[in-house]
């Protein structure tokens, strides 16, 4: 090894400690808090002493965290984002009563399925994703909560899963949500047009990683949603 492969890995040496307590970290939550209700357990709490009316929440992973992060004016007063890096719908449903019912929206905004496929928590099937889906949605509706079904997002890839077929199952998913959408009357949103670069990704302009959206991918999904929004006084 040379000075500057010896530079290199002794730089390195301070970030190996934090990147070992963050890996912990997360093992730790996935042992004691599989579905991670503690995330936003002090924002729901304060949300309802103040006695503040929700009109929508926005379920989903971390393409959905991301949208409240990137774009926080889209979620005005009324609007609440409930998504969580890496989860899968297995750990949406367990959130459901926690995030979405307890704050007693008007309606529900639903986008799973990414982590699904890219087996996040463990392998899964096309059955066992449609299954939690429709779950969390009769959860919804079941206490009068309108349900809003979006389309998972296009990617060619996911960059923490190497070689992964993406294009197909998003596509065998998308069009689950869209039949399951007509037969129990939800609001179907598809994104795929908007942000689609014509071959199954999505263009770097709108998603740095190809899964993940910039402001301006936010921006494009926001010009789909918003009217549908509108239109209902959400």
């Amino acid at each position: 090894m040379n000075r500057r492969q010896l530079f290199a890995a002794g730089a390195l040496l301070p970030l190996i400690p934090a990147v070992a307590r963050a890996d912990d970290a997360a093992d730790r939550r996935l042992r004691e808090d599989w579905a991670w209700l503690g995330r936003y357990a002090e924002e729901n709490a304060a949300l309802k002493a103040r006695g503040a009316k929700t009109g929508i929440v926005f379920m989903g992973d971390s393409i959905t965290q991301g949208w409240r992060e990137k774009r926080p004016d889209f979620f005005r007063e009324g609007r609440v984002g409930r998504g969580i890096s890496g989860q899968t719908t297995p750990q949406m449903l367990v959130r459901m009563m926690a995030d979405v019912i307890a704050l007693r929206p008007r309606a529900v905004h639903i986008m799973a399925g990414t982590n699904d496929i890219a087996g996040n928590t463990g392998p899964m099937t096309r059955q066992q994703s449609f299954d939690n889906l429709a779950a969390m949605a009769a959860l919804a509706r079941a206490n009068r909560i309108g349900v809003i079904l979006a389309s998972v997002p296009p990617a060619s890839s996911f960059p923490w899963r190497p070689g992964l077929e993406t294009i197909g199952p998003i596509a065998e998913i998308n069009r689950w949500i869209a039949g399951y959408a007509r037969e129990t009357r939800a609001i179907h949103v598809d994104y795929g047009p908007a942000l689609t670069d014509g071959r199954g990704g999505i263009p770097k302009a709108l998603a740095y990683d190809g899964v993940h959206p910039t402001p301006e991918g936010y921006a494009a999904m926001e010009r789909v949603l918003s009217p549908i929004l509108a239109k209902r006084g959400l």
